[in-house]
């Protein structure tokens, strides 16, 4: 791969790391190295601060209508090279090109988003109540930020960070995991080719994330942190964001319930799950990770659930006909591994699925097990992996207290005819969103996010602006 990008983007140039230094970037489908790049150290970070806070006021004064633009060019430019886009994200992370293209149609549609709400920041003007003062309110771009995206919707966490940050006026620093580096240098060359200034957006890619970005957040000129990843590292950020009041917006860990009554349509429950669990061969905060199904519909879903998952095709991405790629690397097979072995052990069934296959790559087989005790471990365990495990309830309200027995609260899923069922226990999840009688809940027109240790704020909507700005009131006497 010899054509990627792979130096880093700061200032609007490419250049390599100060040291000179450069990590490798594997192939979680064979095993080999696809390519070097560029692996930043603190001196590279403070080369990227300083471009961005340079940047930032003419950043911060360029018309609205200008910043929509770009982003308008650039959901155009990532949709017609959708092909080569898709390929470079199946190439790193591992995900079959089906799911890739579906990710830059995604991806592309958090521009398209953000370059119509970039016209539309408002404030607002009127007396106060005292009647001597007018209060004016206007909305300001929060200043330079850093945004630190995860492995495993490479291109879609970066266009879901940048693209309000593009729209509200805030130049960046963009951190992406060091697995899927690849992804993100393309998207800062396709934003370049669309006219965003020098300096807006620089991409930092490094395996010494904690010497990168613990200086940035502890000095006091980075004003925002976005970050998408696990609930413990999201702590320790926090905790370095403390001394300078930096704002923060954290997409944290999950630990979705997956929610089927005895009313529920099963075809419908199936193919939901089939949605939640294997997206993204289950590296998704979202996936379904606990199948609370009520015991008189228990083994009938069960069998439907293992029917469909056994006829998935696993392989490379890249070939034809293939459903499910590899996991991220090997530690992460590792962990899927040990949390089945963990169930079979405390009592549980495979009833499909459940042992590592031989030859190279991460792959891990679809895997449904039932009579899982509620002592595994990856009941309380992000499973991140092909694997459904299912338990079963017999009342609403079991359930309930059973699905938010957890610290995390990102999104749940409902499957049931009722509609005062539905809506009754959406609204006693304690989630931030609820997929009923679905098993997709992600959209760039809707607000992502969750409660408990599953984070702060929310991204996209019509609310993804406001992590990017705040309010001044200015106070006008009456003459």
């Amino acid at each position: 791969m010899t054509d990627v990008l792979n130096q880093l983007f700061i200032g609007g140039a490419w250049v390599d790391a100060a040291d000179g230094a450069t990590m490798p970037v594997d192939d979680p489908a064979t095993g080999e190295i696809l390519c070097h790049v560029a692996d930043a150290g603190p001196k590279d970070a403070k080369l990227a601060e300083e471009a961005a806070v340079q940047a930032q006021q003419d950043w911060a004064r360029t018309a609205p209508r200008a910043r929509s633009e770009i982003l308008r060019r650039a959901y155009e430019l990532i949709l017609e090279r959708t092909d080569e886009l898709a390929h470079l994200m199946t190439s790193e992370m591992g995900k079959p090109l089906a799911e890739a293209r579906g990710e830059v149609a995604y991806a592309a549609e958090f521009f398209r988003w953000f370059s119509e709400e970039a016209v539309r920041i408002d404030g607002g003007c009127g007396t106060l109540p005292d009647g001597r003062n007018r209060m004016l309110l206007s909305r300001r771009p929060v200043g330079p930020c850093l945004l630190i995206t995860p492995w495993n919707f490479p291109l879609a966490m970066g266009t879901r960070k940048i693209g309000p940050a593009i729209a509200a006026g805030c130049t960046m620093i963009l951190k992406p995991a060091p697995q899927t580096p690849l992804s993100s240098l393309a998207l800062a060359g396709i934003l370049k080719e669309a006219g965003l200034p020098d300096g807006v957006l620089n991409v930092v890619t490094t395996s010494r994330a904690g010497e990168v970005c613990e200086p940035l957040l502890r000095g006091g000129r980075i004003r925002k942190l976005s970050f998408t990843g696990s609930t413990g590292v999201g702590r320790i950020l926090l905790a370095q964001c403390a001394d300078t009041v930096v704002r923060t917006s954290m997409e944290l860990g999950g630990n979705a319930p997956f929610i089927v009554f005895d009313d529920a349509d099963l075809d419908v429950a199936v193919d939901g799950a089939m949605v939640a669990k294997m997206r993204n061969m289950g590296e998704a905060c979202t996936a379904a990770n606990r199948f609370f199904v009520h015991r008189s519909v228990a083994d009938e879903f069960g069998r439907r659930l293992a029917e469909r998952m056994r006829a998935l095709v696993v392989g490379p991405g890249t070939r034809d006909g293939v459903d499910v790629g590899p996991l991220i690397d090997r530690t992460g097979r590792g962990k899927v591994e040990e949390l089945v072995a963990d169930a079979v052990e405390r009592g549980a069934r495979v009833l499909v699925g459940g042992r590592t296959p031989e030859g190279p790559g991460c792959f891990y087989p679809p895997t449904v097990l039932t009579d899982v005790s509620p002592e595994s471990r990856l009941m309380d365990t992000e499973i991140f992996g092909p694997v459904a495990a299912i338990l079963t309830f017999d009342d609403e309200d079991e359930v309930l207290r059973r699905a938010n027995d957890t610290p995390w609260g990102l999104v749940g899923y409902v499957f049931t005819q009722g509609l005062d069922r539905g809506l009754r226990v959406s609204e006693g999840l304690e989630v931030g969103m609820v997929g009923l009688n679905t098993g997709l809940v992600s959209n760039p027109a809707a607000p992502f996010g969750g409660v408990k240790q599953s984070g702060l704020g929310r991204e996209g909507g019509q609310v993804g602006i406001d992590e990017f700005l705040e309010y001044q009131y200015v106070a006008v006497p009456v003459r």
